[in-house]
């Protein structure tokens, strides 16, 4: 055995065999880093290391054979029996194989290994508890994991949203992987017995419909958290993703030791995702209450409570009570955990919809943002700030950002859509709403969103016919049907068929609107301009001294509504109250300017414009009306031309001239 080490070193095999591994090594990374950037595939790589493996004992071979000399390549002396030089080259090809076996057994599986994308989508969880209800409680434990997941910036996870209509459905991962732009899927099952939780899970290619890892637990119930943060820590680790040390930290995070409360917290986060239907909205707040009563330290409770306080003040009751209370748990719950980005998100709800103050509500968006990277909300919500300063791209940007952690949702969508709008872009609009129609074809705010987009655009009422036909087969909550109602009894007024959108109106009984109080004035306001239009001033008057009634006694507790304060100029004016519309014009402006608000603001300015047409100030009417066409705003000239509001303007020559001015710009 001596002599075939001392021919080894004699004829130089060492220094080639070292050399080799070094060239090969090199080669291959260099490789590895050059190759993407011309996108030669993977593939290419992997042939190259097969064939430096496959290479190496011929190598050691050649070395064997040949000697490198100052004259040139020659075949190196042998100094031992021809029965030893057999033997020694048997050896050498033996050990040759064995180092490229061996080198090849580690290198190759990952060499060969397909390259995941690091995206993923967290599927409802199957609920196999024998007790149907606890249904909620495996969309818990789903939502959880989901939430772990979209806090590792290096992540990109879907959310929510998107995920849930497949529950209780067969799934074609495929197709799911593809429809939400995902590379990998993580499915699963959820079995509860009183106080223990069983979980399986499975994390699926989507590109071969492969296992890529699956893992059971069977545990405490007072262990669910651990088992998520487990779950999202694997995670991260199959799919390569970096996990910074506050990412980890928050993962790690325990929200609640209190079990009772986490059911309860879990109850309350599915209900108050139905966002139009105010009796499960009510119910949520019960519950979030319930779960802070049994844990006064959960944090997250408050967090997620207060942007349910926050949405039912924007849509539902818009007191200064329930800002106060928006406000307070978002500010407990950060002076709980001051890190927490859904207290700062909390926050940023509270600042926007309780107060109007962009700066600051933009400021907490984007803590939350960098503590949610994978947040679709925080950065629909950034968007929608971005738009009232008047940062169109950015906000743009955003909301598409957005939309693509969301595919499945058509909210952000329309956000999309309302933007272009504005912009008088009306072919991106179009395309935006189409996407969401592509997905939702019974989405009522879609439908509503086409229409007006074909008035302003070519004052074409064809869509809303066909949106109204389509509406009689949908299913849907009161609110959506006062919506319809409303825009049915408006399309009628626009195409100035009087008769019929009296009807319409006046066919809605007034305790259709109990939880839509805010509503119930349009009703009395639209009810007024069609008797007007049909020349019953008496009926006109009775109609639209109802809807100032209304008006002040919803201003009485929602001093600071600058939509109603513009309604209720509007009704003064058909009132004849001059001076009075004019000041409540004066006081919505000051509420939202258009200084402050690029986005709303010309909303306001439109019904100040209205105002003045109806009180027979024309020049005014105009001038605010040039400058709206004149800058992004819902105010087009087909508009003009259809809507018989500015039927007061009609035979003005400025009026006309402002027309034509404007006619053909897009």
């Amino acid at each position: 055995m001596s002599s075939f080490f001392e021919e080894v070193k004699r004829r130089k095999v060492y220094r080639v065999a070292i050399a080799y591994v070094v060239a090969s090594w090199a080669l291959a990374q260099s490789l590895a880093q050059v190759l993407p950037v011309f996108d030669i595939p993977n593939s290419v790589i992997r042939a190259v290391i097969a064939v430096m493996l496959v290479g190496f004992p011929v190598a050691l071979v050649l070395a064997w054979v040949f000697d490198v000399t100052p004259q040139g390549i020659k075949t190196t002396p042998t100094v031992a029996s021809p029965k030893q030089v057999r033997r020694n080259i048997a050896m050498l090809i033996a050990a040759g194989v064995a180092i490229s076996a061996g080198v090849g057994f580690f290198v190759l599986p990952r060499a060969f290994a397909r390259k995941i994308d690091k995206s993923i989508a967290v599927l409802p969880f199957e609920n196999l508890s024998a007790e149907k209800e606890n249904a909620y409680f495996a969309d818990g434990v789903q939502d959880d994991v989901l939430t772990n997941l979209s806090k590792i910036g290096d992540l990109k996870v879907i959310s929510r949203t998107s995920v849930m209509p497949y529950r209780g459905k067969a799934s074609n991962i495929r197709e799911i992987g593809k429809t939400l732009g995902v590379a990998t899927i993580l499915e699963g099952s959820v079995r509860r017995i009183g106080n223990r939780v069983r979980v399986n899970v499975q994390l699926i290619n989507t590109a071969n419909d492969e296992h890529i890892w699956a893992e059971d637990y069977d545990r405490d119930l007072t262990d669910v958290f651990a088992i998520q943060t487990d779950l999202a820590q694997k995670i991260a680790s199959e799919l390569r993703a970096k996990l910074s040390p506050s990412e980890k930290a928050q993962i790690e995070s325990k929200p609640t030791d209190n079990g009772e409360a986490y059911l309860a917290f879990v109850q309350a986060h599915n209900l108050s995702c139905a966002f139009q239907d105010f009796d499960k909205l009510k119910q949520g707040e019960q519950l979030y209450e319930r779960a802070i009563e049994l844990d006064p330290k959960f944090a997250l409770a408050m967090a997620r409570y207060s942007q349910l306080e926050s949405w039912i003040l924007h849509t539902f009751d818009r007191t200064p009570q329930r800002r106060e209370k928006a406000r307070s748990l978002a500010e407990r719950a950060l002076q709980l955990q001051p890190d927490l980005p859904e207290a700062h998100l909390a926050l940023g709800y509270s600042y926007y919809y309780g107060d109007n103050n962009y700066d600051a509500a933009l400021k907490e968006f984007e803590i939350a943002q960098r503590g949610l990277p994978n947040e679709s909300d925080a950065y629909l919500a950034i968007g929608a700030i971005q738009r009232r300063q008047g940062k169109w791209t950015e906000s743009t940007a955003n909301i598409e950002k957005s939309a693509s952690l969301n595919p499945k949702d058509s909210w952000p969508l329309q956000n999309l859509a309302d933007n272009y709008q504005v912009l008088r872009n009306f072919d991106a609009a179009n395309k935006a709403i189409d996407r969401g129609l592509n997905m939702n074809p019974d989405g009522v705010g879609l439908w509503e969103a086409k229409s007006k987009l074909a008035i302003a655009e070519k004052g074409d009422f064809s869509v809303a016919e066909k949106a109204f036909a389509v509406a009689k087969s949908i299913p849907m909550t009161n609110e959506e049907k006062l919506r319809i109602a409303g825009a049915r009894a408006d399309v009628f007024l626009l195409e100035r068929k009087y008769e019929e959108g009296l009807r319409e109106a006046e066919s809605l009984p007034d305790d259709l609107f109990h939880e839509f109080q805010q509503h119930l004035s349009g009703k009395y306001f639209l009810i007024g301009f069609a008797r007007k239009a049909l020349q019953d001033e008496a009926g006109a008057r009775a109609a639209f001294l109802k809807a100032k009634d209304l008006l002040e006694g919803q201003l009485k507790g929602s001093p600071d509504a600058e939509d109603m304060h513009i309604q209720l100029a509007k009704v003064l004016a058909y009132l004849g109250e001059k001076d009075a519309a004019l000041t409540e014009a004066r006081r919505a402006t000051e509420l939202r300017p258009e200084s402050k608000d690029a986005f709303g603001g010309p909303e306001i300015a439109a019904g100040v414009a209205e105002v003045h047409a109806v009180l027979g100030e024309n020049d005014r009417a105009i001038e605010i009306l040039d400058g709206l066409l004149s800058r992004p705003s819902a105010v087009t000239v087909q508009g003009l031309k259809v809507n018989p509001i500015w039927d007061p303007l009609r035979n003005d020559p400025n009026f006309q001239a402002l027309l034509t001015k404007y006619s053909g710009k897009a």
